[in-house]
C-alpha cells in the first residue's frame, strides 16, 4: 500500500490489485492527499491540478462508499482552494448534472451521493467564489430531496449545512427555502436524517435571525415533534438546536428588529413557557391535544420530556455561568412552576419523571457551570424557595377558612417543588463540602431551619427529601451530625403524637445516623444508645394510638436499620436488644401465627406487615454492614422469626382475598423484604421452606435484565444503557414505573453518595425473586429441580404474544441468575440440561434484543457450569443448524451472538476446525446488507471469537481485516451500530496481532489496514464509533509506537477533549494517559500547535486554556468540570505522568500556583483559571508533593541553594530550592482554606517541605537555614488548625507539622520557637482537661486520635531536645550524667537543644504520666485474641470500651515515639521516683501512668512501679520486634532499639535484666531475628550495641555475685567459692536458655554474613559476588564486624571456668578467622584489625585463663590458637599478599598477653623467633621497621624475656643483642635520621645499657667475637652523648633568653 502515497494516484499499482483492495487503496491515497496538499508548494499543485481533478473525478463516478466520498469531497475542495479555483464552477456543474441524472443502477446512488458531498465541500471551502451558482445548486438539491431515499436526504442535509457554512450571510436569500426542507427532514422517519436536519438548522441559525425571532415557536414545536419516537442521538442533536435557538432569543448575538412584547427579562419567561409547553403538551397539534385533554389522558411521551430537558440544559449552558448566576432566581421560579404543574404530575410515574428531569436540569447547570461562590449563592436562593413554600403550606393548613384552605392539589404541587429543591440543595452542599459552612451560619437563609421545617410537610416525598438533604449536610460537614441528631431526636420526642412529625423526624434521624458511614470521625457512641432507645419507644407506643401506628412503626424500624449501618463496633453492644426486638415483632411460633390470621382487620395487618417488613430490612442491613457479627449462634436465634416470616408468605393470598387492595402494597413490600433477606442468608438455614417461595413470582418489565447480561454485549441493545452524561434521565425511557425516594423510605440508609431512587416495590420484587431463585435452586432436591425447569419451559411454550415475552423475561432472568452464581458441575443431573437449553434457545429467538443478549450469556454460563466438552459441541452444532434454517433477523442475530459467546467462560476456542466453521458462518452473516441488525450482532460475535481464539486466530487475520475494511468503507452512516461492531472487530484484531505489528514478520498491508480502519472510524459521525477508533489507535500505539503519528492523533484527541459525549471524553483521556507515559513532551507540543492553527471561529474556552497554559492546564480545567469518577481518575493519572516526564519545573509550579489561587473570590482575576473547586485544588496540592518527591530522586542541586545558584548562572536548568517561597505560599494557601480536605493536604505539603528543606543552609547568612525566613508563614498556617472548632484530624495533622517544625532546628531563637510551642501547649491543655461528653461532636475514637497525635508530637519534640542537648555536652561526661544534667539544668543555653529542653521541662511531669498511660493502653490493645479478657471493661486512659477497634489504628501509628520518649525520661531520672503529686488530669489514673495505686488496692513500692514500667517498655518492644510488619516500619524499629538502649544505659534496668537470664535470652533471640530480617546498617549496628549492653549487664551481675560471695565467705575460702556464670560446674550451654549461646549466634550471624569465608560451607562466596570479599566491606560493615568481635571477647567473662572452656574454641576460631580474612586483603581495614587485636588481647588476658579449674584447658587452647596464628603466614595463595604488619602485631599481642607457659613451648617458641627474623629481613621497610618492635614493644618483650627463668634465656639474649645493636645509629647518621629511626635507636641503646649488666658473660662474649658490633656500639654511645650535651646547652640558652619575658608579666602597679 506504500505505492499509494503520492500526490497523484498510482494508477498502475491500482490496476494490479484485486477489486476488494481497490477501495482501500483509493481511501489511503485520499487520506495521504488530504495531509499532503497543505504542505505542497502551490506551483506544484497547479501543475498537477488537471491530472488530479481527472483522477478524483474517476473516483467520484466509481461508486465510492460513504467514508471515501466524504474524503474525496474534502480533497477536491482543498485542491481548488490551494490551486486554481476558477475551474471549480465546472466541477459544480458536473456534480449538479450527476445529481440530475436518472441513473437507477446500483452504482448510480453512490455516485449521486458523492456528487452531493462534493458540492457541500466545494461551497464550504471556496465560499463566496461560487456564490453565482449557489441558487441553481440549491434548487437542484432541494428538487433531488423530494425523490431521495433516506441516504440521499441525509447526504443532502449535510451538504446544505456545509454550503451555508461556506457562504455565510451570502446565502440569506435562500434561508427560507432551506428552512422549509429542513422542517420536513426534522421529523423524518430515519433517525440519521433527523440528526442531519438538526445540524443543518443549527448552522442556518447563525445567519437566519427569523429562526430565533418570528419562527421560534414553530421551530420549538417542530423540535418537540422531532423528539417523539427518537433515539438518543436525535435527542442530543435536536436539543442542541433548540437550546441554542432559545439562548439566541434571550441574548441575541446580532441586532434584529425587536418583537412586540418581548423585552428584557420577559424573554426568559417566554422561552421557559415554550419549553414548558413542549414538556406538558408535546409536539401535537391543537386537535390532538384537545382530544387528549377531553379524554383525561396525557399524550406526552418520555422521549419528548427528556428531549426538552436536554434542550433546557443546552440553553442555560450556552448562555454560560455568569448569566445563570445573574438570572438564577427567575430561572428557578420558572423551573419550579414546571415541576409543580398538574399536567406534568398526573400520575406517580409522571411525577417521578418530571422531578427527575427538573433535578437533572438543576444538577447539570448548577453543578458544572458555577464556581463555589456562585453555588453558595444558588443554595441560598433555593433555601428561600423552600422556606416560602413551607410557609405557604403552613399558613394554608392553619387557616380556619374553608374557602381559602389549601387544596390537595396545592399540597401535591408543593411537594414536587420541595423535592426538586431539597435534592439539589443536598447535592450542592455535598459538593461544596466544608466550604458550605457559611450557609449554616447565615441567618438570612437559615438553611437548617428551612430544611428541618419541611420534615413536618403533609406529603411523605417532601419529608424524605428533607431527610436526605440533612444527610448531605452531615456528609459535607460532619461536625453538624451530633447537633442535628440531638435536635431531631428532641423534636421527635416532643411531637410524637403528630403523624407527620413522627414520620419526618424519624426519617431525619435515620438519615443522619446512616450518614455516619461516610464520616470517618463518626459520632459519640452514646448517640447509638439514644437512637435505639427512641426506636424502642416508638415501637412500644405504636399500638397506643391507631392514628399514628403506621408512622411510629415505620419510623422505629427505620431507626433500627440506620443504627445497624454504624458497623460492628457499635452494633455488638446492642445486639441482644435488637434480637429481642426481632423476636417480639414476629409470632412466637407457627401456631400463634395461624391464630393471628383469624383476628384483626385490614388496618391491623397493615401495621403488622409494615412492622415485619421493617424488621426484615433491619436484619438485611445487619448482614450487609455487620457480617462478622452474624455467627451461627445469631443465625440460630433468628431462625424462629425467619421461619414465621417465610410461613407468612403462604398466607398472603388469603389476606389479599380478605382485605383486598388495602393490604396489597404492604404485602408486596413484605414479600420484597423476605426475598432480599433470604438472598443474603446461607440457604441451609431455611432449606425446608424453599418450595413455597416461587409460586407468586410477580411480573415486571425489562429493568432486571441488564445486570445479568455481559457488559460487553449491552451496546447491542442500544446507547440508552451506555454511560452518558444524560444517563440520569435517559434510563427513564426504558424504566416502567418512576424511580423515586418515596418508593422505599428505608433507602435513606443505603451506602451511596447520590440521592437514592429505588424502583417501585413491584418492580424491585422481580429482581429480588430472580436473585433468590439463583441462590436457592441448587439446594432443592434434584427431582424438584427438573420439574421446575420443565414447568418453566412448558409455560413459556404455551403462552403467546406479550404475555409470553414477559414470562420468558422472568424465567430466563431466574435461570441466568442461577447459572451466574453456580460453579462447574453444580447444576445437577443431566435431565436438567434439556429444559435449560430449551428455555435459552427459545429466548435467543425473541424479538427483544435484551432477552437475546441475556440468553446468549445464559448459554455461555450453562456450558461453563456443565463442563462437558460433548455438551459444548452439541450446543455449537445446535447454533449452526439454527443459523442454516432461520430466516428472521431476530433468530439469526441471537444464534450468531451465542456462537461467539459460547466459549466465553471455558478458556476460549482451542479447535482450529471449530474456529474455521464459526468464521465461515459469521463472515457470511456479517455481509448481509439487507439486515443491519444481523450484521451488527454477527460482527460483535466475530469480535468475541477473535478475543477467545488468541494466537490461533492469526492465520485468519488477513481475510478478517479485508472484511472489516470492506464493510467500513461501504456501510451507510445511518447504521452506526454496524460501525461500532466493526470497531470492536478491529480492536480485537489489533490485540490478536499484538507485538507482531511492530516487527518485520508481519505484512505491512495489515498494519496499513489497521490505520485505514481507524481513519474511517475517526471520520464517522457517531461518537461511539469515534471513541472506538481512538481506543484502536491507543492499542496500536501500545504494540507499535513508531507507526502511530502523534502529529495527527494528538490534535484529534484535543479536539474531542471537551466533547459533549462522555464515551468520547473517556476514550480521549484514556489514550492521552497512555501516550504521556512515553512521549509527554511531544504530546504537549502537538496540542499547543493545534490550538495555534485553529481558526478563530472554532476556538473554545478549553482551546484558549491550552494556548495559555498548555495541555496540562486544559486537563486541570477538565478535571474541575467532570463528575464521572473514572474519568477524573484518568485525568489525574495523565497529569501525574506528564509531571513525571516533564523537565519544566518552573512551568508546573506556576501552573499549580495558578490553580490554587483560582479561588471563588477571584473570579474576575486575569489568570488562566477561574473559580476552581476545592477537589481540584486539593489534587493540585498533592501534585506539589509529588514534584518534591520527584526532585528527591533527581539532581542534588534541587536541595542545595549554593549549587543551584551556581548552575543557574551557567545553564538554563531550574531547581526546586529556588522556588521555596512559592512552595511555602502554596502550602499556606491550602492549609488556611475553608475546605477541610484541602487543609489536610496543605498541612501535609508543609510537613514535606519542612522535612526536606530544614537542613539547607542560607548562603547569604551563615549559620542560618533558608527555611528560617518563612517561620511566620508556618506559624500562620498552623494556628487555625488549633482553633476550638477545628476537626480532630486537622488538629492531629497540625500537631505532626508542629513537632517536625520544632524538631527541625530551623528556628534557633527561643522566643520565635515559643510561638509554635504555644500551639502544642494549648493542645496538651486540652488533653489534660478532657472533653465534656455533652458537647462532644465526634466519636470517642476521634478524640483518641487527636490526643495521641498531641502526645506523639510532644514525644518527638522531647526526643530531639534530648539528642540536641547530648550533642552539646562535653564528651568526657557519662551518658547518665549528660542526659540528667541537660534535663535538670536547661538555663545555661537559651537556644538549641538545652533551650528546647527547657521548654519541654515544665510539662515533662504531666507528659511522662500521659506517655506511660498511652503505652499501657497500647500494650493492652495489642494483646492476642485469647488474652483480650484482660482489656479493662471501662476502657483505657485514652479510649473507651466501645471504640476499641477504631482506637487500635491510632495507637499503632504513634506508639513508637512515645515509647522512646518514655525511655529517655526514665533514663534522665535514673528510675528514681520523684515526688509524684497528682497533676490535674481528667484521664483515669492507671497503675503505670500514675505509679501509686495497684490493681488489688494498696500502694505500690517504687521498686514495683519501676519494674512495671520496665516490663511495659520491654514487652511492647519485644512484641513489636518479634513480628514487625514489612511496610514502613523502619522508623518504629529504630525507635524501639533506641528506647532499649536508653534503658540499658541506666544501672537499675541493667541489673534487672542481668538478674533475669530468661529475659536476656529472649531479647537476644529477638535481636537475632531482627539481624536476619533487616538489611539496614543502622538497625544492625543498634542491635549489636544492644547486645553489648546486655552482655555488660550480665558481666555486672556475675561480678556482683562473685563480689558478694567473696565478702560473705571471706578471702581465705576463695578456692571453695561456688562458680558464678554460665556453664557452672559442667560447662554446658543450653541453646534457647543460654545467654552466651545466644550472643554467639548473633555474632556468628554478623561475621558470616560479612565474611562468608569463615564458614566452610560458604567458602568461596561473598555478599557481593564470588571470591574473598573483605576488602569490599563498607564503613558500616567494618563497624558491625568490630562490634561483633568486641562482644565475642567479653563472653568468657560471663561464664564459669568450665563454661569459658566450652566457648573458648569458638571465640578463638572466630577471632583468628576474622584476622585471617583481614590480613589477606589490601589495606584500608585498620579499624577492624585494631578491634580484632583488642578483642584477642581481651581474651588472652581474661581472668578465666588464671583460674585453677580452667587454667590447663585454657593453656592448651591458647597454644593451639598461637599455632594457628603462626600458620597464617603460609595460609594465603601464591598470588595473595599477606598483611605481615597485622600478623606481627597479633603475634606480639599474643606473646605479651598469653604468659610464658603458653609461648615458650616448642616448636611455638622457635617458630615465633623465625617469624620475627624473617620479617626483620623483609625488603619492605615498613615491615622491617615494625619488626623492630619499637620502644614500647622492646620494653615489653624484654620484660617478658627477663621473666623467663629457664636455660633458654641466654639463647634469647644472644639473639636479642645483635638485633638491638643493628638498630643503633652512629653520630653522623643520627642527625639526619627520621624520627622513627631515632626513637628506635634511643630505645635500643637504653635496652642494651640495661641488658649488659644483667647478662655480662653473654655480652662480653658477643662483643669480643664481633668487632663490627663493638665499633657500632661505641659509635652509637658517642653520638648519644653528644646529643645529650647539645640538648643541655640548648635548654640553658632558652632559659636565659626567656627570662625577660617572665619579667614583663609582672604587675607594674
Amino acid at each position: 500500500m506504500e505505492r499509494s502515497h503520492g500526490l497523484l494516484l498510482n494508477e498502475e499499482a491500482l490496476g494490479q490489485i484485486g477489486e476488494h483492495q481497490r477501495a482501500e487503496f483509493v481511501f489511503e491515497w485520499l487520506t495521504h492527499l488530504k495531509k499532503l496538499l497543505p504542505t505542497v508548494d502551490r506551483v506544484d499543485i497547479r501543475q498537477n491540478q488537471r491530472r488530479l481533478i481527472d483522477q478524483l473525478s474517476a473516483v467520484l463516478i466509481g461508486s465510492p462508499g460513504p467514508p471515501t466520498r466524504w474524503l474525496l469531497a474534502h480533497c477536491l475542495a482543498l485542491l481548488y482552494r490551494l490551486g486554481d479555483p476558477i475551474p471549480s464552477s465546472l466541477m459544480v456543474e458536473r456534480c449538479n448534472d450527476i445529481i440530475r441524472s436518472k441513473d437507477d443502477s446500483p452504482s448510480g446512488l453512490p455516485t449521486r451521493l458523492a456528487a452531493v458531498a462534493c458540492l457541500g465541500s466545494l461551497y464550504e471551502q471556496l465560499g463566496r467564489m461560487l456564490v453565482g451558482s449557489f441558487k441553481d445548486t440549491l434548487v437542484n438539491l432541494l428538487k433531488a430531496m423530494k425523490s431521495a431515499e433516506s441516504q440521499g436526504r441525509y447526504e443532502i442535509m449535510l451538504s446544505i449545512e456545509k454550503i451555508l457554512r461556506g457562504l455565510g450571510v451570502s446565502a440569506v436569500s435562500s434561508h427560507r427555502d432551506v428552512y422549509k426542507v429542513a422542517r420536513a427532514c426534522l421529523t423524518d422517519r430515519s433517525m440519521a436524517v433527523r440528526c442531519a436536519a438538526a445540524k443543518c438548522l443549527l448552522e442556518l441559525q447563525r445567519e437566519a435571525v427569523f429562526l430565533w425571532t418570528s419562527e421560534l415557536e414553530n421551530v420549538a414545536t417542530l423540535c418537540f415533534r422531532a423528539f417523539e419516537g427518537s433515539n438518543y442521538n436525535v435527542r442530543v442533536s435536536v436539543s442542541k438546536l433548540l437550546g441554542t435557538l432559545l439562548a439566541a432569543a434571550v441574548e441575541p448575538r446580532q441586532s434584529s428588529a425587536p418583537r412586540q412584547g418581548v423585552k428584557g427579562r420577559s424573554s426568559l419567561e417566554e422561552v421557559m413557557d415554550l419549553l414548558s409547553a413542549g414538556f406538558l403538551r408535546g409536539g401535537g397539534g391543537f386537535l390532538r391535544t384537545s382530544g387528549d385533554m377531553l379524554k383525561g389522558t396525557s399524550s406526552v411521551s418520555k422521549d419528548i420530556r427528556i428531549g426538552v430537558t436536554q434542550a433546557c440544559v443546552v440553553f442555560v449552558s450556552t448562555l454560560g455561568g455568569s448569566w445563570l448566576e445573574a438570572n438564577f432566581p427567575a430561572f428557578l421560579s420558572l423551573l419550579m412552576e414546571l415541576a409543580s404543574h398538574s399536567r406534568a404530575t398526573q400520575t406517580p410515574v409522571d411525577a417521578a419523571v418530571t422531578r427527575r428531569c427538573v433535578s437533572f436540569i438543576l444538577r447539570s447547570t448548577l453543578g458544572s457551570l458555577l464556581g463555589e461562590k456562585a453555588q453558595t449563592n444558588a443554595a441560598k436562593q433555593i433555601c428561600i424557595v423552600v422556606a416560602s413554600q413551607k410557609r405557604t403550606i403552613d399558613a394554608a393548613l392553619t387557616d380556619g377558612n374553608v374557602e381559602t384552605r389549601v387544596s390537595s392539589a396545592d399540597i401535591s404541587a408543593s411537594q414536587h417543588v420541595l423535592v426538586c429543591c431539597l435534592l439539589e440543595l443536598g447535592a450542592l452542599v455535598q459538593g461544596l463540602g466544608s466550604t458550605a459552612a457559611p450557609l449554616l451560619t447565615d441567618t438570612t437563609t437559615a438553611l437548617l431551619d428551612s430544611v428541618v421545617s419541611v420534615l413536618l410537610h403533609p406529603v411523605a416525598s417532601a419529608r424524605l427529601a428533607a431527610a436526605w438533604c440533612l444527610r448531605c449536610v452531615v456528609m459535607a460537614m460532619p461536625s453538624q451530625c451530633s447537633p442535628l441528631l440531638d435536635r431531631c431526636a428532641e423534636r421527635l420526642v416532643a411531637l410524637k403524637s403528630s403523624p407527620e412529625a413522627v414520620a419526618g423526624y424519624g426519617a431525619a434521624v435515620a438519615a443522619l445516623v446512616a450518614a455516619v458511614q461516610h464520616c470517618p470521625l463518626g459520632i459519640p457512641h452514646t448517640k447509638g444508645k439514644v437512637v435505639l432507645g427512641l426506636a424502642e419507644d416508638l415501637l412500644r407506643s405504636a399500638s397506643q394510638n391507631s392514628r399514628i401506628s403506621l408512622q411510629r412503626t415505620q419510623a422505629g424500624w427505620m431507626l433500627v436499620s440506620s443504627l445497624v449501618t454504624l458497623g460492628p463496633a457499635v452494633v455488638e453492644h446492642h445486639l441482644s436488644r435488637l434480637l429481642l426486638l426481632w423476636r417480639c415483632v414476629f409470632a412466637a411460633s407457627l401456631r400463634e401465627q395461624d391464630m393471628e390470621l383469624r383476628r384483626g382487620d385490614y388496618f391491623t395487618w397493615q401495621v403488622t406487615l409494615e412492622g415485619r417488613a421493617g424488621a426484615l430490612c433491619a436484619m438485611k442491613n445487619l448482614l450487609l454492614h455487620c457480617r462478622e457479627l452474624v455467627t451461627d449462634d445469631i443465625i440460630s436465634r433468628l431462625l424462629t422469626p425467619l421461619a414465621c416470616a417465610v410461613t407468612l408468605l403462604n398466607k398472603l393470598p388469603a389476606l389479599l382475598r380478605s382485605y383486598g387492595s388495602s393490604v396489597h402494597c404492604f404485602s408486596v413490600v413484605y414479600r420484597l423484604r423476605v426475598y432480599e433477606l433470604l438472598s443474603l442468608l446461607p440457604p441451609n438455614t431455611y432449606q425446608g421452606s424453599t418450595p413455597t417461595l416461587f409460586f407468586y413470582l410477580p411480573c415486571s418489565d425489562l429493568t432486571l435484565l441488564p445486570p445479568l447480561c455481559h457488559h460487553d454485549d449491552l451496546p447491542l441493545v442500544g446507547p440508552a444503557l451506555h454511560d452518558t452524561d444524560h444517563r440520569y434521565i435517559e434510563e427513564q425511557v426504558s424504566v416502567v414505573g418512576g424511580a423515586s425516594l418515596d418508593n422505599d423510605p428505608f433507602s435513606l440508609c443505603d451506602r451511596g453518595d447520590d440521592a437514592p431512587a429505588p424502583l417501585p416495590p413491584h418492580v424491585a420484587l422481580t429482581a429480588a425473586a430472580t436473585a433468590l431463585f439463583g441462590v436457592l435452586f441448587p439446594h432443592i432436591i434434584s427431582a424438584q429441580r427438573v420439574k421446575i425447569l420443565e414447568q418453566f419451559a412448558e409455560t413459556v411454550n404455551q403462552l403467546k404474544g406479550q404475555r409470553q415475552q414477559t414470562v420468558q423475561t422472568h424465567v430466563c432472568a431466574a435461570l441466568c441468575s442461577l447459572l451466574k452464581g453456580s460453579v462447574r458441575g453444580s447444576l445437577g443431573p443431566e435431565e436438567l440440561r434439556p429444559p435449560a437449553l430449551s428455555l435459552l434457545s427459545g429466548a435467543l429467538e425473541s424479538s427483544s434484543p435484551l432477552i437475546r443478549c441475556l440468553a446468549a450469556e445464559g448459554l455461555a454460563r450453562l456450558v461453563q457450569v456443565v463442563g462437558d466438552p460433548g455438551f459444548t459441541a452439541s450446543v455449537s452444532l445446535l447454533c449452526f443448524d439454527r443459523l442454516k434454517t432461520a430466516r428472521d433477523a431476530a433468530s439469526r442475530s441471537g444464534y450468531a451472538l451465542a456462537l461467539g459467546a459460547l466459549q466465553r467462560y471455558t478458556g476460549g476456542i482451542s479447535s482450529p476446525q471449530h474456529l474455521s466453521t464459526c468464521l465461515r458462518v459469521l463472515f457470511t452473516l456479517s455481509q448481509d446488507s439487507t439486515s443491519p441488525e444481523v450484521q451488527t450482532w454477527s460482527l460483535h460475535s466475530l469480535s468475541l471469537v477473535v478475543d477467545l481464539s488468541g494466537c490461533l486466530y492469526r492465520t485468519h487475520a488477513e481475510p478478517s481485516f479485508s472484511l472489516v475494511l470492506r464493510l467500513l468503507l461501504s456501510t451507510p452512516p445511518a447504521h452506526p451500530e454496524v460501525h461500532h461492531s466493526l470497531g470492536r472487530c478491529l480492536h480485537g484484531l489489533i490485540t490478536c496481532l499484538g507485538p507482531d505489528l511492530q516487527g518485520t514478520t508481519l505484512s505491512p498491508a495489515l498494519r496499513s489496514s489497521c490505520l485505514v480502519g481507524c481513519s474511517v472510524m475517526q471520520a464517522g459521525p457517531d461518537c461511539l464509533v469515534q471513541a472506538r477508533a481512538i481506543s484502536c489507535l491507543q492499542q496500536l500505539h501500545m504494540f507499535s509506537p513508531p507507526h502511530v503519528n502523534l502529529a495527527s492523533l494528538v490534535p484529534a484527541l484535543c479536539a474531542n477533549l471537551c466533547s459533549s459525549f462522555l464515551c468520547l471524553r473517556r476514550a480521549v483521556v484514556a489514550c492521552l494517559r497512555q501516550l504521556v507515559q512515553r512521549e509527554a513532551l511531544e504530546v504537549s507540543e502537538h496540542a499547543v500547535a493545534l490550538v495555534k492553527e485553529l481558526p478563530r471561529r472554532d476556538n473554545t474556552q478549553l482551546d484558549v486554556t491550552i494556548k495559555e497554559v498548555g495541555l496540562e492546564g486544559a486537563l486541570f480545567t477538565l478535571l474541575d468540570r467532570e463528575s464521572d469518577p473514572g474519568l477524573r481518575r484518568d485525568i489525574q493519572e495523565t497529569l501525574v505522568h506528564m509531571m513525571a516526564s516533564s523537565s519544566k519545573l518552573g512551568h508546573w509550579l506556576k501552573l499549580c500556583k495558578d490553580v490554587l489561587s483560582a479561588t471563588t473570590e477571584e473570579e474576575d482575576s486575569s489568570g488562566p483559571f477561574t473559580a476552581l473547586r476545592w477537589a481540584t485544588r486539593r489534587f493540585t496540592v498533592e501534585c506539589v508533593c509529588r514534584i518534591i518527591a520527584q526532585c528527591e530522586s533527581a539532581d542534588p542541586a534541587h536541595f542545595d541553594m549554593v549549587l543551584a545558584q551556581e548552575r543557574r548562572l551557567l545553564e538554563s536548568t531550574d531547581f526546586l530550592v529556588l522556588h521555596l517561597g512559592d512552595l511555602v505560599r502554596m502550602a499556606f494557601t491550602a492549609a488556611t482554606d475553608h475546605s477541610d480536605p484541602l487543609r489536610l493536604a496543605g498541612l501535609q505539603t508543609l510537613l514535606v517541605i519542612i522535612r526536606r528543606f530544614s537542613s539547607i543552609p542560607e548562603p547569604e547568612f551563615p549559620g542560618h537555614v533558608i527555611l528560617e525566613q518563612y517561620q511566620a508563614n508556618v506559624g500562620a498556617a498552623l494556628r487555625p488548625a488549633f482553633s476550638p472548632d477545628a476537626p480532630p484530624d486537622v488538629t492531629a495533622k497540625a500537631c505532626q507539622v508542629c513537632s517536625a517544625w520544632i524538631a527541625s532546628s530551623v528556628v534557633s531563637d527561643l522566643r520565635d520557637l515559643r510561638r509554635v510551642h504555644q500551639l502544642l501547649a494549648s493542645s496538651l491543655a486540652k488533653v489534660q482537661s478532657g472533653r465534656d461528653p455533652s458537647s462532644q461532636l465526634y466519636n470517642e475514637a476521634a478524640a483518641t486520635m487527636e490526643t495521641l497525635a498531641v502526645l506523639k508530637a510532644w514525644a518527638e519534640v522531647y526526643i530531639v531536645a534530648v539528642e540536641s542537648s547530648r550533642l552539646k555536652e562535653s564528651p568526657d561526661r557519662s551518658a547518665d550524667g549528660s542526659v540528667s544534667s541537660s534535663t535538670n539544668d536547661g538555663s545555661g543555653c537559651e537556644s538549641g537543644g538545652a533551650g528546647l529542653l527547657k521548654l519541654v521541662q515544665s510539662d515533662l511531669s504531666t507528659l511522662s504520666r500521659l506517655w506511660l498511660a498511652a503505652l499501657q493502653d497500647y500494650a493492652l490493645l495489642t494483646l492476642p485474641q485469647e488474652n483480650t479478657a484482660q482489656i479493662p471493661a471501662s476502657g483505657g486512659a485514652f479510649y473507651t470500651a466501645e471504640t476499641v477497634n477504631q482506637a487500635r489504628a491510632h495507637y499503632s501509628s504513634c506508639w513508637a515515639p512515645v515509647l522512646q520518649a518514655s525511655s529517655l525520661w526514665l533514663h534522665s531520672s535514673g528510675f528514681l521516683m520523684a515526688d509524684d503529686t497528682p497533676a490535674t488530669l481528667s484521664r483515669p489514673a492507671t497503675p503505670t501512668s500514675m505509679g501509686h495505686t495497684g490493681s488489688v488496692g494498696g500502694a505500690k513500692s517504687p521498686e514495683d512501679v519501676n519494674t512495671d514500667r520496665l516490663h511495659l517498655i520491654l514487652g511492647i518492644s519485644v512484641e513489636f520486634l518479634c513480628s514487625p510488619h514489612s511496610e514502613d516500619q523502619m522508623e518504629n524499629i529504630t525507635s524501639c532499639l533506641r528506647a532499649l538502649q536508653a534503658l540499658l544505659d541506666v544501672s537499675w534496668p541493667r541489673a534487672k535484666i542481668g538478674n533475669d537470664q530468661a529475659l536476656s535470652v529472649e531479647l537476644l533471640s529477638v535481636l537475632h531475628r531482627l539481624m536476619v530480617t533487616r538489611e539496614s546498617a543502622s538497625v544492625q549496628l543498634a542491635v549489636l550495641d544492644l547486645l553489648q549492653q546486655i552482655v555488660t549487664a550480665a558481666q555486672e551481675h556475675v561480678r556482683e555475685k562473685r563480689h558478694s560471695a567473696e565478702v560473705d565467705d571471706g578471702a581465705a575460702e576463695k578456692e571453695t567459692l561456688p562458680e558464678f556464670g554460665e556453664g557452672r560446674d559442667t560447662g554446658g550451654l543450653i541453646p534457647g536458655r543460654s545467654l552466651v549461646f545466644g550472643a554467639l549466634e548473633l555474632c556468628l550471624c554478623v561475621l558470616v554474613r560479612k565474611l562468608p569465608q569463615l564458614s566452610p560451607k560458604l567458602a568461596g562466596t561473598s555478599p557481593t559476588g564470588c571470591g574473598s570479599s573483605a576488602w569490599t566491606l563498607t564503613d558500616s560493615d567494618c563497624r558491625l564486624v568490630s562490634s561483633a568481635v568486641s562482644v565475642l571477647s567479653e563472653l568468657p567473662s560471663i561464664c564459669s571456668p568450665e563454661g569459658s572452656v566450652s566457648i573458648l574454641p569458638t571465640v578463638l576460631y572466630l577471632l583468628l578467622g576474622v584476622l585471617r580474612e583481614l590480613v589477606h586483603q589490601p589495606m584500608g581495614l585498620g579499624l577492624v584489625v585494631q578491634a580484632t587485636l583488642r578483642a584477642l588481647k581481651s581474651v588472652l588476658t581474661s581472668p578465666m585463663s588464671r583460674q585453677e579449674k580452667s587454667r590447663g584447658a585454657w593453656k592448651l587452647l591458647l597454644r593451639s590458637a598461637l599455632n594457628t596464628l603462626l600458620i597464617l603466614w603460609d595460609s594465603g595463595s601464591s598470588d595473595c599478599v599477606v598483611d605481615q604488619i597485622s600478623l606481627l602485631t597479633a603475634l606480639t599481642v599474643f606473646l605479651l598477653s598469653a604468659g610464658p607457659d603458653v609461648c615458650i613451648m616448642e616448636p611455638l617458641h622457635a617458630l615465633s623467633l623465625q617469624r620475627f627474623t624473617a620479617s626483620m629481613e623483609s625488603k619492605d621497610p615498613l615491615v622491617s621497621t615494625r619488626t623492630k618492635l619499637g620502644p614500647e614493644g622492646s620494653q615489653q618483650f624484654n620484660r617478658t624475656l627477663t621473666s623467663c627463668l629457664c636455660p633458654s634465656g641466654s639463647h634469647l639474649v644472644s639473639f636479642l643483642l645483635p638485633l638491638l645493636i643493628s638498630f643503633l645509629l652512629d653520630e653522623n647518621a643520627l642527625g639526619s635520621a627520621p624520627s622513627a629511626s631515632r626513637s628506635l635507636h634511643e630505645a635500643a641503646l637504653k635496652d642494651l645499657m640495661r641488658l649488659g649488666p644483667q647478662h655480662p658473660a653473654v655480652f662480653r662474649s658477643l662483643i669480643s667475637s664481633s668487632p663490627h658490633l663493638k665499633s657500632r656500639l661505641e659509635a652509637a654511645v658517642r653520638g648519644n652523648q653528644q646529643s645529650l650535651n647539645a640538648k643541655a646547652n640548648g635548654a640553658k640558652a632558652s632559659g636565659a633568653k626567656s627570662s625577660p619575658s617572665i619579667t614583663l608579666k609582672t604587675n607594674f602597679l
